[in-house]
């Protein structure tokens, strides 16, 4: 069962089924399913509720809002139990307040990120002390549709994942954006300048995906000495580091705040 048919829930949806998830074996539950989630329902056949109540799930996937995870929580409480698994995608939300909130011990906290859409994720993932080995392989097979899983035995460490790789994505698009914004004040043409952005990026990602060296290999193998990138990169290089270190720290420190209120 899938509480929560956002953008996340959705995207692990369809990687469930295209991976060959029985539609009968899945229930999506949302009180305000927005257009994709009942396409979605619609093209699969899946069952959709507004609420859970009467349903006894024996893996419930929790892609709700933190902010609103704590009331969800409470009226799972009466469906839940010793026969299910927990997996929550909400941002900083721990395994103890889970825990409680479900009043269930078997419980797997975890940080996908957006690129699961499209198959190409990656999730970082955390197991309380209830989940057994059988569960743990429950959750790496659904997880596992998105992309590559890791696990961490430091639960402190998942806020840190959040801000590289959960918020990531909009760190790589905010870049596109600033690319092609410096592409037009050099005088390209808007559209231009923005295909330009957009396809460095994703041919960049493509061939860091294909090849095994290192990023910083890769960057020296386009940086010839004294040339036009190795100009370029001695302006990037003086700021982006620590740009980037307070930025995912920022990110940490919310996702820590989330966990508390």
């Amino acid at each position: 069962m899938l509480v929560g048919a956002g953008k996340m829930g959705l995207a692990l949806a369809r990687g469930w089924l295209d991976a060959g998830l029985r539609p009968n074996h899945l229930i999506l539950v949302d009180p305000a399913p927005n257009p994709a989630a009942l396409q979605l329902a619609e093209d699969y056949g899946l069952t959709l509720n507004s609420d859970a109540c009467g349903l006894l799930p024996n893996v419930l996937v929790l892609a709700v809002k933190p902010q609103i995870i704590d009331k969800v929580m409470e009226s799972l409480q009466p469906i839940v139990g010793p026969h299910t698994l927990a997996i929550s995608i909400a941002a900083g939300i721990d395994i103890a307040r889970l825990s409680r909130g479900l009043d269930m011990g078997r419980v797997v906290r975890t940080m996908p990120n957006t690129p699961a859409q499209i198959g190409k994720g990656i999730t970082g993932a955390v197991a309380g002390p209830d989940v057994g080995p059988e569960d743990r392989e429950t959750a790496e097979a659904l997880l596992s549709a998105a992309g590559p899983v890791v696990w961490f035995d430091d639960e402190a460490l998942l806020d840190a994942v959040t801000a590289v790789s959960g918020s990531g994505p909009a760190y790589v698009f905010h870049m596109v954006e600033a690319l092609a914004e410096a592409g037009k004040k050099l005088g390209l043409p808007d559209a231009i300048a923005e295909q330009l952005a957009r396809q460095t990026v994703i041919g960049s990602a493509a061939l860091l995906e294909a090849d095994p060296a290192s990023p910083a290999t890769l960057r020296q193998n386009v940086t010839s000495p004294n040339g036009t990138t190795a100009a370029g990169l001695a302006v990037l290089m003086e700021g982006l580091t620590p740009l980037i270190e307070q930025t995912t720290e920022a990110a940490r420190k919310r996702s820590e705040e989330l966990g508390r209120s």
